[in-house]
């Protein structure tokens, strides 16, 4: 199994160069390093507006992916920015069949997991090639931290379970939910 970090969203910020890009901070749960990726306005707006709880009078395209999958009885499980390359992050939607991985851009895969409420993770690879300690933040990048325009708490464990299991339940998909419950038991026994 490939060692991977699990992240929250630390805020969204304009950045100076290029322009009408915005940089999006993902920041380890437990520990201090960051990863800025350069997403455009539509895409920031997204998950702004999703961060903040705000719905706009038509669901936009990622409400509708978020439907989409919940009638399809899918089980949107995490997404997992895997890989980055010159700049370029490589993210994919996992799903609980295994066979099932969707590539797509993390700024996509965000919005996404934003409105399915599933965890993110970014291999710790990646944060060995492209992370950046907290105390290194302000001079390693063109993000200003006072400026997001966001900041949501990350779910802890027992709280994504939950919602897991929530979603489960209300697909039908029982065998799931079981496995869901049970790890929900370990946590709460422990």
């Amino acid at each position: 199994m490939e060692d991977k970090i699990e992240v929250a969203i630390l805020g969204i910020s304009q950045t100076t160069a290029p322009y009408n890009t915005f940089a999006l901070i993902l920041k380890e749960i437990y520990g201090s390093r960051s990863i800025p990726i350069i997403i455009g306005t539509y895409e920031a707006q997204s998950i702004v507006l999703e961060l903040e709880r705000a719905k706009p009078p038509r669901p936009l395209t990622y409400d509708i992916i978020k439907e989409l999958i919940d009638a399809s009885e899918l089980l949107l499980t995490e997404v997992l920015i895997y890989d980055t390359h010159e700049g370029t992050y490589f993210t994919k939607l996992v799903f609980e069949d295994d066979d099932l991985e969707i590539e797509c851009r993390p700024s996509d895969a965000v919005s996404i997991a934003l409105r399915c409420e599933v965890p993110i993770y970014i291999s710790s690879n990646v944060f060995d090639k492209a992370g950046v300690s907290a105390h290194l933040s302000g001079n390693s990048s063109n993000v200003h931290p006072d400026t997001f325009a966001s900041n949501k708490q990350p779910k802890t464990k027992l709280e994504q379970l939950q919602t897991q299991l929530e979603r489960a339940i209300k697909i039908e998909d029982y065998e799931a939910a079981a496995k869901i419950r049970d790890e929900i038991k370990l946590i709460l026994n422990n």
